[in-house]
């Protein structure tokens, strides 16, 4: 019997978790805007662009601002809607950034902005 076959159960699952990615997809290409580099200034951070930040240790790291889907911290690659991607986007080259984080409160400075 189909209904006591717990495989057929897993398959179903998989397949009703399945058509909810392909919808979220779906919705996010129809809100996708493909944004020419040539538009887009290069000295202010915007989304696409790599930030090498420097914290009040001296420490430096590189970022690169991508949207939610395509983040992955531990590659360097922070959502524009993190708390340091919101705290960047929009800032030059020299300015300092103030980002609120569970340990307290750190600030950045930005180093240098690339496309």
């Amino acid at each position: 019997d189909l209904a006591e076959n717990s495989e057929y159960e897993d398959a179903k699952n998989e397949q009703a978790f399945m058509e909810g990615r392909i919808l979220t997809v779906e919705a996010m290409l129809r809100s996708a805007k493909v944004i020419d580099n040539h538009d887009v200034r290069s000295d202010v951070v915007t989304v696409g662009a790599t930030v090498r930040i420097e914290d009040e240790a001296g420490e430096e790291v590189n970022y690169t601002i991508v949207g939610s889907p395509e983040a992955d911290p531990l590659h360097d690659r922070i959502s524009n809607e993190s708390p340091v991607g919101q705290a960047l986007l929009g800032k030059r080259k020299g300015q300092t950034v103030t980002v609120k984080a569970p340990g307290g409160t750190i600030r950045y400075t930005i180093k240098a902005i690339k496309r």
